[in-house]
């Protein structure tokens, strides 16, 4: 049981990177500036009149963006949990593989030349 369950344990050893943490909120806010961006210039205005529609959407861009990691990482862990629990009620469907060399594992080959 103690295998499956060092699987599924988060030692913290894998730090977060940079660009998994602000990926979400920097696409969408700019996703959202870049609209009205669009809007504008198909309606033949100047790219940047009526700035507060852009500003507004990128805010509401990165606010989403956050709200939506969130809903990410807690739908993660609780499937995590789901699967922590599982394993430790039928222990019996986790076995702890046998360990094998390399060539144990390996087919013979023999090379057509």
């Amino acid at each position: 049981m103690g295998y499956a369950l060092d699987l599924l344990k988060d030692n913290g050893d894998i730090p977060e990177s940079f660009l998994n943490k602000f990926y979400n909120p920097v696409l969408l806010g700019v996703a959202g500036f870049g609209l009205f961006s669009f809007v504008n210039f198909m309606s033949r205005k100047p790219l940047l009149s009526g700035i507060q529609r852009h500003i507004a959407a990128s805010v509401g861009g990165v606010t989403f963006g956050i709200w939506a990691d969130k809903k990410k990482d807690e739908h993660l862990s609780e499937r995590d949990a789901v699967l922590r629990h599982y394993v430790e009620l039928h222990p019996e469907d986790f076995p702890e593989p046998e360990r094998k060399k390399f060539g144990e594992v390996l087919l013979k080959w023999v090379p057509v030349r």
